[in-house]
């Protein structure tokens, strides 16, 4: 899957979600998968966890990260 199918999964909506980033279809905002993934939760736990979800749209937020990386710069330490 391209970079830009995965992107197609996440959708910003002002009228869903409050407009925070979300895997679309879903109420599951990109910022809490990506904190699982951070506190150390597998991609397979996370499927266990939200059985609605599929491994491609995991993979879509860390495709939506990245992007974001990539247009920020952020002061750290």
């Amino acid at each position: 899957m391209t970079r830009e199918e995965l992107l197609q999964r996440i959708v910003v909506d002002p009228d869903l979600c409050f407009g925070k980033p979300c895997i679309r279809g879903h109420r599951i905002w990109v910022a809490l998968i990506l904190d699982l993934l951070a506190s150390g939760m597998s991609v397979e736990d996370i499927l266990r966890e939200y059985p609605q979800l599929e491994e491609a749209d995991i993979r879509a937020c860390l495709a939506y990260a990245a992007e974001m990386a990539r247009e920020q710069i952020m002061a750290v330490g």
